[in-house]
């Protein structure tokens, strides 16, 4: 296997044996810190140069690797289980490659390199996908931290301190009884509305008529007053019937030749003069 050497970015001084530390996000544990032979810096990014090409895996002792993820994994009691399974799964990866570089070299094209290469980049994007969903699921509200179920209902206990001995049955159908006694008795009936006819509407209009100002006079000026006594309700249903009957008799009127109708917009107001009037 040949991997390029052209990445410096990351390769810092030989430092032999040093001490690994640990990189920290935000004060959470991310990936170890090596000094290797040929590389300084974390672990998952030596993996992702490796799989890149970009640092050369030949100057690197799997030995000193291995004692140094040895090293963080002792010193960091508090870390969590998952991160220390994904170091372990990139240092063996590492120590993979590292191995296939110390294999004799075969003639011809080293397909199984390129296929090697190829799965190791195929674990890697599915331990990418793992450890996503890991921090998403870790993310979402956990029941008893976050979030807390319905606990279980309390049991009350009825005291009655009244003193009175009764039967609740008895009494409720008792209470039955009136009502069913006193509902034969009563009849609904339903107020009798008197709604303005048509007729009604232009026997009104031929009388007002010869009384109105000259000129253009507004259809609802002709309409009826509601009765005394009238309440809200009742009052809008009489005033939209005597509407639609005023407009039917201005419109039979209108007919006849008796009246000029106009309007000067849609759903405006509907105006009216005798036919022959000048404004």
């Amino acid at each position: 296997m040949v991997l390029d050497f052209g990445f410096r970015g990351v390769c810092g001084p030989e430092k032999g044996d040093g001490a690994a530390g640990v990189q920290e996000d935000a004060g959470e544990l991310r990936s170890p810190l090596l000094h290797l032979e040929g590389f300084e810096g974390p672990l998952d990014l030596l993996l992702d140069l490796a799989r890149a090409q970009k640092v050369d895996l030949a100057r690197i002792s799997i030995l000193q690797l291995v004692e140094q993820y040895l090293a963080v994994v002792e010193s960091a009691r508090s870390i969590r289980l998952e991160l220390a399974a994904d170091w372990l799964v990139m240092a063996a990866w590492l120590a993979w490659l590292k191995s296939r570089l110390l294999l004799p070299p075969e003639d011809g094209p080293d397909e199984e390199a390129e296929d090697a290469a190829e799965l190791l980049a195929a674990r890697l994007e599915e331990l990418a996908r793992i450890g996503a969903a890991a921090e998403w699921m870790a993310a979402r509200p956990q029941l008893g931290r976050d979030v807390f179920s319905r606990g279980a209902s309390e049991t009350l206990v009825e005291i009655d301190r009244s003193g009175l001995a009764l039967d609740v049955p008895q009494l409720m159908r008792a209470y039955m009884a009136v009502i069913r006694r006193s509902a034969r008795h009563r009849i609904y009936t339903p107020r009798t509305i008197r709604f303005w006819s048509v007729q009604d509407a232009l026997a009104r209009l031929r009388k007002l008529l010869g009384s109105t100002p000259p000129g253009w006079n507004a259809l609802d000026d002709f309409m009826p007053d509601l009765p005394d006594g009238t309440d809200e309700v009742e009052g809008v249903r009489i005033r939209r019937a005597a509407m639609a009957g005023t407009l039917i008799a201005g419109l039979e009127l209108a007919k006849s030749g008796m009246l000029e109708l106009k309007q000067e917009e849609a759903f405006g107001r509907i105006m009216l003069r005798p036919q022959g009037e000048e404004a």
